[in-house]
């Protein structure tokens, strides 16, 4: 039956155990249809009482797993999440990017009391430190008030900058606060690199499907999009890159490794070390986004990119906004041997980002309160997903495919037959629910039978009827 639960402190042991049997689930050891091991037998094995092993069937049951039959026991639910989505092949040629209007609408619909927002990949304010952040800038603001009321360097503030630096050897890289510097989110960051590194009307190799917000960075700045096929398992093909980099004098490549949005997929180290080693061999940037990286699922935080960066050539970007406060603004870069023009842009455009919000979140890692709202909400956000496959398993039609993300909160839907994604997403919407279709992931418009559904919003009846309201929408269209 596998290992026994550790007696882990990152855990509780019904988590431990929940696990356990989750992993059998997904590894095909126990199968639909089967008896899983009874409460007393599970307690005998992994030395732990029977209400422990009860509580973990019953989490399991919760998500749409496991169901109890009448004294026979537990039982693994007969309709699964189906595979994750098949990755789709690309050209590799430079194209304008058009990403349209309705993006706009996703955002307007956030905002909407009458609507569920399961399009935008925002963490919800109600799994948010609100109260603890608030003490936290109430006690920089009385300790500092100079200081938050005065412009900080064009760098950022510097006790922040050193407590980046510090997060940044869990990440596997030895940053000195002097590497990084602080921006306005994280998109600032990666609009920061793409102009450092490249001008209009040139090339940038970008993953497909790919984050809709840097495709609109891209055709802001007149940039040309080359889209790499991404696999949800194994991150952008490497192979496909390297052809496309002889095809085409690409300026730089935006990936997403960890976590990626919106596959949640989890590049494997090996595969980033030779996509660093490649790239770095034709002298051509990676930037890399890691505003997930913070929201794995699994115990250990998964080394960025950057880690395996020995030239400089690795610009890294991040925030806060998926983990504490995306209205604080906070983020910050690490843009390697590209720092002198990447501050020096950064002074020409914005000057600095808000002092006072700097020195909270400072404030907040300092303290050791940020892992803390860590370990509480990555098993939230796991938690979350699992029973968002689970619902659209149970009420999307037969022939769905939905990915199995390894960290973040957002899941990748694949369509059966000839429906289309955007159908989907004006139907759902007049029902009042918020979905986005996955043309928006791709500078050619690919990707017309699929959606990305966020699961950032804390589980309720609510969301679980907005989920079976698409659901139903979807069958309806078939």
């Amino acid at each position: 039956m596998g290992a026994t639960v550790s007696r882990s402190a990152d855990a509780f042991l019904y988590e431990q155990v929940e696990r356990q049997v989750r992993e059998m689930i997904d590894t095909g050891v126990l199968k639909p249809g089967d008896r899983v091991p009874s409460l007393r037998r599970m307690s005998r094995h992994n030395r732990v009482s029977i209400a422990t092993v009860t509580q973990a069937y019953l989490a399991l049951e919760r998500k749409g797993l496991l169901e109890a039959r009448e004294k026979s026991g537990y039982y693994v639910r007969r309709r699964q999440a189906a595979t994750v989505p098949r990755p789709v092949s690309q050209p590799g040629t430079a194209r304008r990017v058009q990403v349209g209007d309705v993006v706009e609408t996703i955002l307007g619909a956030v905002h909407r009391p009458d609507v569920v927002s399961l399009g935008l990949a925002n963490p919800s304010p109600e799994l948010l430190p609100v109260k603890a952040l608030t003490r936290a800038m109430i006690r920089v603001a009385g300790r500092r008030r100079l200081a938050s009321v005065r412009y900080s360097m064009p760098e950022g503030v510097g006790e922040l900058r050193r407590q980046i630096a510090y997060r940044g050897h869990g990440m596997g890289c030895a940053l000195a606060p002097e590497d990084v510097l602080v921006t306005s989110g994280a998109t600032e960051g990666l609009a920061t690199a793409l102009q450092v590194v490249a001008r209009s009307g040139d090339a940038v190799a970008v993953e497909s499907p790919c984050y809709f917000q840097i495709l609109r960075l891209i055709e802001s700045l007149g940039l040309l999009a080359v889209e790499v096929r991404t696999d949800p398992d194994t991150g952008l093909d490497l192979d496909a890159l390297d052809r496309a980099l002889d095809r085409v004098p690409v300026k730089a490549v935006i990936t997403v490794p960890n976590f990626h949005n919106p596959l949640g997929g989890l590049m494997p180290e090996a595969r980033k070390q030779r996509l660093v080693a490649m790239l770095a061999a034709r002298r051509i940037p990676l930037i890399e986004d890691d505003v997930y990286g913070d929201l794995h699922f699994d115990d250990l935080r998964p080394r960025v990119a950057k880690a395996f960066d020995e030239t400089g050539n690795v610009i890294l970007c991040s925030s806060f906004s998926k983990t504490l406060a995306p209205g604080y603004r906070v983020g910050w870069m690490a843009p390697g041997r590209y720092l002198r023009p990447a501050v020096t842009l950064r002074r020409a455009l914005s000057g600095t980002t808000a002092s006072l919000t700097q020195l909270a979140v400072s404030e907040f890692l300092a303290t050791g309160a940020y892992d803390r709202t860590l370990r509480s909400v990555r098993r939230t956000y796991a938690d979350q997903v699992e029973r968002a496959r689970y619902a659209i398993a149970e009420h999307f039609p037969e022939g769905t495919r939905v990915s199995r993300p390894a960290g973040g909160f957002v899941l990748w839907v694949e369509l059966p037959g000839n429906l289309e994604g955007e159908a989907l997403f004006h139907a759902a919407l007049a029902r009042g629910v918020s979905i986005t279709p996955g043309t928006l992931f791709s500078a050619t418009r690919r990707f017309r039978s699929y959606v990305r559904i966020s699961a950032g919003l804390p589980w309720s009846e609510r969301v679980e009827q907005a989920i079976a309201s698409v659901g139903e929408l979807a069958r309806s269209m078939t």
